[in-house]
């Protein structure tokens, strides 16, 4: 009994560390958003097929996308010039926002 709840403590503290490395602001994300906006819509839900749909992803994805085109490993000259000036801390940020968006269904 006494190792589940040892267990269950490790885990929860766990938990409790990684939600709060990933510290993305929603709010300061929507602020930070206005430049997203242009191809992948106010609330991440993309008019066109083009753009990928960034509302409802997953937060943890999109900052790892994010840093990918920062640091080169994701290739498209678009986005390589928009990720240029973001912080760790603004990626973590627009993550958050559009992570917390509700994904609408395409109508291409």
């Amino acid at each position: 009994m006494n190792k589940i709840v040892t267990l269950f403590a490790v885990s929860v503290a766990l938990t409790a560390s990684v939600t709060a490395i990933a510290g993305g602001n929603a709010e300061a994300g929507k602020a930070k958003s206005a430049v997203c906006a242009g191809c992948h819509g106010a609330d991440g839900n993309s008019p066109t097929a083009m753009f990928p749909k960034l509302a409802g992803q997953h937060a943890d994805y999109m900052y790892h996308s994010l840093q990918a085109y920062k640091i080169g490993k994701r290739k498209n000259p678009i986005m390589t010039g928009q990720v240029a000036s973001l912080s760790n801390q603004d990626m973590h940020d627009l993550a958050a926002y559009f992570s917390k968006q509700k994904g609408l269904a395409q109508k291409y």
